[in-house]
């Protein structure tokens, strides 16, 4: 197959997969629709605004899931094909993107997903577990000692870009993770000015918020 064949179906293969949502999953088991409570939408953060920890744990793992497996699945199959490592690197990044995209905006959901975070550590794992490591302790600490996701994602997605710059060849990687980027402000617009505001819930509230609720239960 020609690489306008292969780059097709990396793109709509990719759509598909992070159009299944883990927050469907959360729905089932708490009965609880999370796009229409919290900050209304189906990622991990509100699943863990409205549900607690562990259903947001559980949403957060299936989405960081889907992703790896997506590139992990296209690897194996662009591995025996006559492409450089260079194109095959391409074609990986573009699948995450399509992840993210179709995470961010499935079509059975009206176009009105998540923000793509939990997708992105998926993918950058999967592309090396290494820089997945880096990005997800960067989250994860930057996270704890601002009290505010927004500035853990951001980390997340400097450290996502910093691999496509320096540890891949050619620009399409670099132009994905730009376009990735601005895609992740865009979907945390709303963060930013409840930051601002100082109306955007902290990570501690939301924790022992829900830890006090599970423990009058």
């Amino acid at each position: 197959m020609n690489l306008v064949i292969w780059t097709t179906i990396v793109i709509l293969f990719g759509y598909m997969i992070g159009s299944l949502h883990g927050s469907k999953i959360a729905q089932w088991l708490s009965g609880v629709n999370i796009k229409e409570q919290g900050v209304k939408n189906s990622g991990a953060s509100n699943a863990t605004i409205v549900l607690g920890w562990k259903y947001g744990a559980l949403v957060a793992l299936i989405d960081i899931g889907k992703s790896f497996l997506a590139i992990v699945f296209m690897h194996y199959f662009l591995n025996d094909t006559f492409y450089s490592n260079k194109q095959i690197m391409s074609l990986l990044f573009l699948t995450g993107m399509a992840v993210t995209i179709g995470h961010n905006y499935p079509v059975w959901m009206k176009f009105n997903g998540g923000k793509g975070t939990a997708s992105v550590i998926g993918v950058l794992f999967a592309l090396d577990w290494k820089m997945g490591f880096v990005g997800l302790a960067l989250l994860i600490v930057t996270t704890l000692m601002t009290d505010y996701l927004l500035v853990g994602v951001l980390f997340l997605y400097l450290t996502f870009t910093g691999y496509s710059l320096w540890f891949t060849e050619g620009i399409a990687p670099l132009l994905v993770a730009i376009t990735l980027f601005t895609l992740a402000m865009w979907k945390h617009k709303e963060n930013m000015v409840r930051i601002k505001g100082g109306t955007e819930p902290r990570i501690s509230t939301v924790l022992k918020k829900k830890k006090g609720e599970t423990s009058q239960r």
